[in-house]
Order: C-alpha cells, then structure tokens, then sequence
C-alpha cells in the first residue's frame, strides 16, 4: 500500500501544482531505469552502458 500512497501523492502533486513538465522526466527514468535492469547479464549491457 505504500507504494501506491507515493504514486497518488505524486500525482496529486502534479495535478495541484501545475508541474507537468516533470512527467516526462519520470517517465524517461522509469523506462530507462526498467531497461537496464532488465537487460543486465545480457549481451545487449555493453550496447546500453556506451550511450552514457
């Protein structure tokens, strides 16, 4: 239940503070942060760690 707390209170900060340039951000670090541990151990790591 904490979790889905953080992402309502989130949320709700947005929609009150009128911050919707910080979902983009969110969302980029979310796939970004799913892609790598997704592919880590995998022979697509090294393709992934040389676009940094």
């Amino acid at each position: 239940m904490g979790k889905l707390s953080i992402l309502a209170e989130f949320w709700e900060f947005i929609k009150v503070r009128k911050k919707w340039w910080l979902l983009p951000i969110v969302v980029f670090l979310l796939l970004l942060g799913t892609l790598i541990v997704l592919t880590q151990g995998s022979a697509l790591a090294p393709f992934i760690y040389t676009l940094f």
